[in-house]
C-alpha cells in the first residue's frame, strides 16, 4: 500500500479557472464513439493500456449497446450484473499499449458528466503518465464512491513500481450538496504545470498541490465506471449508469 499523506482542507476562495486563455486541444463531445477493445487506430480502447482489470467490475472491449452508448451527444457507461452473477462495465483510455493516441504535457482537462447513485458504485476521471519505466505517475480529477453521497476524492499518486511500500499518495475530499453528483451534470477538472497541480469543480478551484517530479511529463485520458473499490456491491443497482457529455483538454496560450 502506498504511503498517504495528510490531505490538505485549505480552501481556494472558488477562484474560477479562465479558458479564454487556453487554446483546446482535444475535443470530444461524443456524438459517436470511435472505440477498439485494445487498438490501434481509433481515438479510444476499451482497457487500461497496460492490461488487467480493477475493482468488482470487468472493463470488457465494445459490444453493440454496451457498455458504450451515445445518444445526442451524450455517452453512457453501463455497468450491469449478468446472468452469471458477474459485474461488467465500460472504460476508456486514450493511448493503446504502443502509448499511441492523445497525452499531453501540462494544461487543464476537463470532463462534465453526471454520475450514477447507489452503494458501490466507483466512477472515476483521470490521468497517467505515459513513461511508467520507474514509477507511475497518476492524477485521479475525481473518484466518487456511491456511499458517500456529499463528497468525492481527487489523490496525486506517485506509484514505485519497483518497490510498492515507496510509493506516496496525497489527496482532498472535496464535499458538495448531498445528491448533487447524480442529479445535474458537473465538471471536473485539473491543471498541471511545472509547479502546481490544481483541482476544479464546476471550473472553481477546491484544492491544489506541488507538481511531483514525476507527473513532469505527458498524462493521457482515462474515463470508467468501476464498482466496489473497498465496498460492497451487494446493493448497487443493477445496471447503473455514468453519463459523459464531454472530455475537452486545453494548453495555455503563448
Amino acid at each position: 500500500m502506498p504511503v498517504l499523506l495528510t490531505a490538505s482542507t485549505h480552501a481556494f476562495g472558488g477562484e474560477q479557472i479562465d479558458l479564454s486563455r487556453f487554446t483546446r486541444t482535444f475535443t470530444e463531445d461524443f456524438d459517436h464513439l470511435d472505440v477498439s477493445a485494445r487498438g490501434p487506430g481509433t481515438r479510444w480502447i476499451a482497457r487500461v493500456p497496460w492490461g488487467g482489470n480493477f475493482g468488482r467490475a470487468a472493463f470488457v472491449g465494445p459490444t453493440s449497446g454496451f457498455p458504450f452508448t451515445t445518444d445526442n451527444g451524450i455517452l453512457r457507461i453501463e455497468a450491469r450484473q449478468d446472468e452469471d452473477g458477474k459485474w461488467r462495465s465500460g472504460l476508456l483510455a486514450s493511448v493503446d499499449p504502443s502509448g499511441q493516441g492523445f497525452s499531453q504535457q501540462y494544461g487543464y482537462f476537463e470532463m462534465r458528466a453526471k454520475l450514477p447513485p447507489g452503494d458501490g458504485v466507483w466512477p472515476a476521471f483521470w490521468l497517467i503518465g505515459i513513461d511508467r519505466s520507474s514509477h507511475t505517475a497518476e492524477i485521479d480529477v475525481i473518484e466518487h464512491h456511491g456511499h458517500a453521497q456529499g463528497r468525492y476524492t481527487s489523490t496525486v499518486h506517485v506509484w514505485d513500481r519497483s518497490d510498492r511500500k515507496k510509493s506516496r499518495s496525497v489527496y482532498q475530499r472535496n464535499p458538495v450538496p448531498p445528491g448533487s453528483l447524480y442529479d445535474r451534470f458537473n465538471t471536473y477538472g485539473v491543471s498541471i504545470d511545472p509547479t502546481w497541480i490544481r483541482f476544479f469543480f464546476n471550473r472553481e478551484e477546491v484544492w491544489r498541490t506541488q507538481t511531483p517530479d514525476q507527473h513532469r511529463q505527458p498524462m493521457y485520458i482515462l474515463l470508467n465506471l468501476g464498482l466496489g473499490g473497498g465496498f460492497s456491491t451487494a446493493s448497487t443497482p443493477n445496471p447503473s449508469y455514468m453519463y459523459v457529455d464531454y472530455i475537452h483538454a486545453y494548453l495555455p496560450k503563448e
